[in-house]
């Protein structure tokens, strides 16, 4: 069977941990392993362009057999050879290439053309999805807290402030009920209009968690709003929030609402990197029971 024309259909967005498909091709890698491409799926994998969520721990089953995905990547594939992870050579949407979901296998793989379900841990993508909430809402109240450092007008975030976190994000990563977010406060940040001079990392701390706790204690509604249901289809995380509906691109999964939270808290630090000051942000996020 030949390579997909068309991106894979993906239904995690959606919240959905299960889904059945038809296997469009199996291809060997060089560790031996398999990539399994489908039709459709619901587990979300790790995008090496922008890895802050992880991928889904999830198992392919096909036959009666429960094969684990060892590895869930987003691929890529001009119809003459399959690129995985970090070797996709062009951006998504390129012209004349379709984005995949690869399921990546040890052992034996399912035939192509055969039908397989995938049946992803809810429990960690909950966790997770309970992560990547808390890093866009402390992303949020971080930005708010740190807006009258800027001496130049720089480009807003979905409430207004400077968007501090756009502008100065080196890493981030999503964790179970948990993220951190590093910044660098160099020169570059400096020319762009930062004042980082005497930042009280523990003072900045308190004004972004009083502001969590308010948003938490409003328990307003979150959801994935997505254009279509394709790989490369935009989508938005919306949550709404005492200041207003704030709308942010994303790809990732995400808690259903605010009154999933008892408690969203950060942590921050700086730490001298090479010469260069680095804030830390630790993000963790108490689940109602």
């Amino acid at each position: 069977m030949t390579l997909p024309a068309i991106d894979t259909t993906v239904t995690y967005a959606a919240g959905a941990v299960a889904s059945s498909s038809t296997v469009l091709h199996v291809e060997e890698l060089a560790d031996r392993r398999f990539a399994v491409l489908l039709a459709e799926t619901a587990c979300h994998p790790v995008d090496a362009a922008w890895p802050d969520q992880g991928a889904d721990r999830a198992v392919l089953v096909s036959g009666g057999r429960r094969m684990v995905i060892e590895e869930c990547v987003v691929g890529a594939t001009d119809g003459s050879a399959l690129f995985l992870g970090s070797d996709v050579p062009v951006r998504k949407g390129t012209a004349g290439w379709s984005f995949v979901v690869a399921h990546l296998l040890a052992g034996e793989a399912p035939r192509e053309g055969s039908p397989v379900s995938v049946e992803v841990d809810g429990t960690y993508r909950r966790a997770v999805s309970a992560g990547h909430t808390a890093c866009h809402l402390a992303s949020l109240a971080l930005n708010a807290a740190v807006a009258d450092r800027w001496k130049k007008d720089i480009p807003a975030d979905a409430l207004g402030s400077p968007d501090f976190d756009a502008v100065a994000i080196d890493i981030s990563r999503i964790g179970e009920n948990s993220s951190t977010d590093t910044y660098r406060l160099g020169r570059s940040l400096r020319r762009k209009g930062f004042v980082s001079e005497d930042l009280d990392p523990g003072a900045i701390g308190a004004s972004v968690n009083r502001l969590l706790g308010q948003w938490v204690a409003f328990g307003g509604p979150i959801t994935v709003r997505h254009d279509g249901d394709l790989l490369t289809d935009r989508r938005h995380w919306e949550c709404s929030l005492p200041e207003g509906a704030v709308s942010i691109p994303c790809g990732g999964t995400h808690a259903a609402s605010l009154a999933d939270f008892a408690r969203i808290q950060v942590d921050l630090s700086i730490d001298d990197v090479d010469g260069t000051p680095v804030l830390k942000m630790a993000t963790t996020a108490t689940v109602s029971p």
